[in-house]
């Protein structure tokens, strides 16, 4: 059988009249170059693109969306991530489209004595929704690590204090496409007991653990903070932030969230 007469058997009517939300393509992973103001780094991101399907269609075309993936190197930031969106509801002839790529940020820190510079890796998703042709809503999400400290052990214990990891995830609205993915990290990991370097050399390690312990903060107090600074953060219109806390004298963690998305 020849090419041009194989039947579609995917564009052909389905008699069940049912929609479907989302159909599509996840857990495919994808080379791309992610630009932040004037920083483009390169990085591989798992994606995650779907459309709705309308109740007389038996399916969606999926080779379409590794073909778009392909289609030219991919380069995204904030601003581009609408178009890339309804670029991709064009070619699946589709009225509603969701695409997400979740990917390791990097970040050139400073140790905060010796000066030593390291790469920090943090957890990025960047998110576009189109609903029936109209704007384009964008979201962010972060996993930002940092170092909790225990205001009770601390109160409580003749000298030293429990500390542990934590990971604060921000999932925010975007309504300015230049706001800046890496002064949104240090915002969001300045609200922990302290933040973590990539390299620390001895001078550091003290500064960081008299810091952590001059700094001491609940699950609560740090979901607190967070939210506080991202009410009021240019560029963002509602927000979601859950903590973790990795406890280190109990074998589970402490848990926060704070949805205001709507």
């Amino acid at each position: 059988m020849s090419h041009s007469v194989m039947p579609d058997v995917q564009s052909s009517v389905d008699s069940r009249n049912i929609v479907i939300d989302r159909v599509g393509i996840k857990a495919i992973k994808h080379p791309l170059i992610v630009v932040d103001g004037a920083h483009r780094q390169s990085t591989i991101a798992e994606c995650e693109l779907t459309v709705a399907l309308p109740a007389d269609k038996k399916g969606t075309h999926m080779s379409r969306f590794v073909a778009l993936l392909n289609a030219e190197p991919l380069v995204l930031s904030i601003g581009t991530l609408p178009d890339w969106t309804r670029k991709m509801a064009e070619l699946l002839h589709a009225h509603t489209a969701d695409v997400t790529f979740t990917m390791p940020f990097f970040v050139e820190k400073s140790a905060p004595v010796s000066g030593q510079k390291a790469l920090m890796d943090y957890q990025l998703s960047l998110s576009g929704h189109l609903n029936d042709a109209g704007p384009i809503e964008t979201h962010l999400e972060l996993v930002v690590p940092v170092t909790s400290l225990c205001p009770c052990s601390k109160e409580i214990s003749a000298y030293g204090a429990h500390n542990q990891r934590s990971h604060i995830t921000a999932t925010v609205r975007i309504t300015n496409q230049n706001l800046s993915i890496a002064d949104l990290i240090h915002t969001i990991e300045d609200q922990g007991s302290c933040p973590l370097w990539g390299l620390l050399k001895r001078p550091d390690e003290k500064f960081i653990t008299e810091y952590a312990f001059d700094h001491p903060k609940f699950v609560e107090d740090m979901i607190r903070d967070v939210a506080s600074t991202l009410t009021d953060y240019p560029g963002i219109n509602g927000y979601r932030v859950t903590v973790e806390n990795f406890e280190s004298i109990h074998n589970h963690s402490a848990w926060a969230v704070i949805d205001r998305l709507g």
